[in-house]
């Protein structure tokens, strides 16, 4: 069975926009933002870590570099029964790499081994990582290294193959390196080549393990062909973008049947979940401000901009906004539904 998820975004895919994909998508795995070992253990937890049942399966992504540290995180996150625990080997932000977190530790897959031997000490929970197919930069550890390219097919293999000696089996491959030092993430998301080949060549050299492929995968046609030869697909910008093609992605799973919902229905939904949460007019756009994306390339979809987007008109709450959009936007838009197959 193939596996569809959506990647943790910073900023993105917290607990609000995480429902609102689950009313998209009733099959596909949601990731936490990624959240640093330091946050769960001195941060406030509850704040941090709570979610709605509705939005499992899900999954937790940690950052971090200390193994004690990363340790005690994953012990504490055992009360919230989060179904999988996730590394964060990926990241190229400054303030991630550069702080010895993320791609920066594919330099050392070494000491990665010791943080998920230690992590695997405090939870039975499936535990995966997420990286690139390798890096290019000097913001690693030690502080006084020379820079360090590890760009070729045969590094990423190696870098494999030592994780998936500490019983990972499961690996969330972003088919570009990571710059870190020149460019920002989000051009870390774009420049780099992507390389598709070299994950579906890990696949092929290590047929034990669950690969999941990820980056610049925008359409369900590109899923299907990464699907012959990977695992799975993580789809990344493309669920805050054009959030309704996630209503097709269930046909990916045993059933092979879309999530048969309108855009109507999920705005009604919003509207019953954003009633939830209170007088708390702020609460409420922040809840919505990530559905930006629902009318992608349809009439209507500049009404729906205008009144997610902030500033918000004065004297309406996020529930009077979604009731104002039932009004406003095209009726049959509001009711198009997946292709069903």
């Amino acid at each position: 069975m193939a596996r569809i998820s959506i990647a943790p975004m910073v900023d993105i895919t917290d607990r609000h926009f995480r429902y609102f994909c689950r009313l998209l998508t009733k099959k596909a795995i949601l990731y936490t933002e990624m959240i640093t070992s330091s946050a769960i253990i001195y941060g406030d937890r509850n704040k941090i870590l709570d979610f709605d049942p509705v939005e499992k399966p899900i999954a937790l992504q940690i950052a971090g570099y200390d193994k004690k540290e990363m340790a005690e995180a994953v012990k504490i996150a055992e009360d919230w029964d989060y179904d999988e625990i996730n590394v964060n080997l990926g990241c190229p932000s400054d303030r991630v790499s550069g702080n010895q977190m993320g791609a920066t530790l594919m330099a050392y897959p070494e000491l990665v081994a010791e943080i998920i031997y230690a992590m695997k000490r405090e939870t039975n929970k499936p535990i995966t990582v997420k990286h690139r197919i390798g890096i290019d930069g000097t913001n690693v550890l030690p502080k006084d290294l020379p820079k360090v390219v590890l760009d070729k097919y045969e590094d990423l293999e190696k870098f494999v193959k030592i994780i998936a000696e500490t019983g990972v089996n499961h690996f969330i491959i972003h088919a570009r390196i990571a710059i870190l030092e020149g460019l920002s993430p989000k051009e870390n998301r774009e420049v780099p080549p992507l390389r598709y080949d070299e994950v579906y060549r890990i696949k092929k050299n290590f047929p034990h393990l669950f690969i999941e492929i990820n980056g610049g995968i925008k359409t369900i046609n590109s899923i299907k062909d990464h699907l012959r030869h990977v695992d799975g697909v993580m789809l990344g910008r493309v669920a805050y973008e054009n959030p309704f093609l996630l209503s097709e992605v269930d046909r990916f799973y045993d059933n092979g049947k879309v999530n048969n919902v309108s855009r109507r229905e999920i705005i009604e939904e919003l509207i019953n979940y954003v009633k939830k949460l209170g007088e708390d007019d702020k609460r409420g756009y922040h809840a919505i401000k990530n559905t930006i994306g629902l009318f992608h390339n349809k009439r209507g979809s500049r009404i729906w901009r205008q009144l997610i987007s902030p500033p918000w008109e004065a004297g309406y709450g996020a529930k009077e906004i979604l009731e104002r959009a039932l009004d406003l936007l095209p009726e049959d838009v509001l009711d198009e539904r997946p292709r069903i197959i």
